[in-house]
């Protein structure tokens, strides 16, 4: 059985003074964080949490997540991280689901909680202060199979699965994604992305594993991330489209620092317009391609590749393989579309509680993604959509993403989702739902002038057979994926 060496222990000897974490206006040495850890852990043996137990959190991105991840795996308890973002009735199904020894909330998400209906006593971590460490042995050392994080899947489609994640998962991950993007002794890693999502949690993992700073801002706030680039030393920052479109708008025609090294581009198939926008503009980008049961990345672009390889997501990271699947379960020929098909040290232990579901999504070691993509004769991903979303019209295969990417390249659109609806002639047809920015008229004239774009971009049967306009914006997930199912719903 292999085993790891506590990462944050180790980093606090061997670089004890180096900076592990900046939430706010406070920052951590790798010591004094190992030393905040220690003392959360024996306070959370003190209310009862043991080896094996689960701990589910409430917590919006800070510190306090950023402490609890280390604390819960030196216990040898399972994390079990909830969207601060769902409703009431989810949290309540999702705690049911994951049968958690304690809850962990603060005052803005307290109300969230259904105290009648939870499954474990819920302690709001203010109070952690003051209570008194237990005289526990905490653990120094872990097994690459114990359970480290329980995370539960987006839910764009049906109802969301708890992916168990191992401590070997996240160490894979980070090992694969080390050989290829580098890493640095002053790498600053900003994390905008949820931490209760496994793309931010797999930050403060991988910055323990390497002995870099993981920078945590509270959430996604465009201003806050252009300046922590400018003025803070960011090299590596993980978005997804909708945020880094943001942060171009924002900053105009003002260069990106040098400093920053890498754009980490995931959450699902990037509009082209703004792959080729980042790369007139020479905005180092590069596309990832990840999942929650895959500890997230699986395959990413070298940096040097960006420019030569735009729109692809690279190829699988070390030591992982990938497939393209057809119908028949063969392997698809480059440049053909199939099922991405996942097999490694990344993939998940299976779902919790769910031995069908994990028996259906991991068959003969490989994970059925449920994504659709093609591989170039180099052995390239380029990611399509979602299987589920796939509109099939008149026989003929679109992907919604293709059609999205071609509404975005006009410059009146903000956002948009694309979905298919029954049609009793073509099977299905394809709606394009719009959010035009300001200034633009959501009427009749424009939404032929945005099918005409579409025309001279797309075959005949992409084209959308009706645009709606809407003025809020779009239904996504925590992770920044559009929630088309909710638009088939509105």
């Amino acid at each position: 059985m292999t085993r790891f060496d506590d990462w944050l222990a180790r980093r606090a000897r061997e670089t004890p003074d180096h900076p592990a974490l900046v939430a706010g206006d406070r920052s951590w040495s790798y010591e004094a964080l190992d030393a905040e850890v220690t003392t959360f852990a024996r306070r959370l043996a003190s209310l009862g949490v043991r080896a094996g137990d689960r701990v589910a959190s409430l917590l919006h991105n800070g510190p306090t997540p950023a402490v609890l991840v280390h604390a819960a795996l030196r216990l040898g308890a399972t994390l079990v991280p909830l969207n601060v973002r769902l409703s009431p009735a989810e949290i309540a199904w999702q705690l049911a689901d994951a049968r958690p020894a304690l809850l962990l909330v603060e005052s803005r998400t307290a109300p969230l909680v259904q105290h009648d209906a939870a499954p474990c006593p819920a302690v709001d971590v203010a109070q952690l202060a003051a209570i008194a460490e237990a005289d526990v042995p905490l653990r120094t050392a872990h097994d690459a199979a114990e359970v480290l994080a329980i995370i539960h899947t987006s839910g764009t489609t049906g109802q969301p699965k708890g992916a168990m994640l191992t401590v070997g998962n996240f160490w894979w991950s980070a090992e694969g994604s080390a050989r290829n993007l580098g890493v640095l002794p002053a790498d600053r890693w900003l994390a905008v992305l949820p931490l209760f999502h496994v793309g931010g949690l797999s930050i403060l993992l991988r910055a323990a594993i390497y002995g870099i700073t993981a920078v945590v801002h509270e959430g996604f706030d465009t201003r806050a991330v252009n300046a922590a680039i400018d003025h803070e030393g960011i090299t590596i920052v993980s978005v997804v489209a909708v945020m880094l479109q943001r942060m171009l708008d924002a900053r105009g025609d003002a260069p990106f620092p040098r400093s920053l090294r890498c754009v980490l581009l995931g959450g699902g198939p990037a509009p082209r317009p703004l792959l080729e926008r980042c790369a007139a503009i020479r905005v180092p980008v590069v596309q990832t391609y990840g999942l929650t049961e895959t500890a997230s990345q699986v395959a990413t672009l070298a940096p040097d590749e960006a420019l030569r390889r735009l729109g692809s997501a690279g190829r699988v990271l070390h030591p992982n393989a990938l497939r393209i699947a057809t119908a028949e379960g063969g392997d698809a020929p480059p440049g053909e579309p199939g099922e991405i098909q996942v097999r490694g040290p990344v993939v998940m232990a299976g779902y919790a509680g769910r031995p069908d579901a994990t028996a259906r999504a991991l068959e003969e070691g490989w994970l059925h993604t449920g994504d659709v993509g093609m591989l170039d004769a180099d052995g390239y991903l380029y990611v399509l959509d979602r299987r589920d979303d796939l509109i099939i019209s008149g026989g003929e295969n679109v992907y919604p993403a293709e059609v999205e990417a071609a509404l975005l390249a006009d410059a009146r659109v903000a956002e948009c989702g694309v979905i298919g609806e029954a049609d009793a002639q073509w099977g299905q047809r394809v709606v394009a739902v719009v959010r035009l920015h300001d200034g633009a008229a959501p009427d009749a004239a424009t939404a032929e002038s945005l099918r005409e774009h579409c025309r001279a971009r797309l075959a005949r049967y992409k084209v959308p057979a009706e645009v709606r306009f809407v003025g809020e914006p779009l239904p996504r997930t925590a992770s920044g994926k559009l929630r088309r199912g909710q638009l088939k719903s509105s």
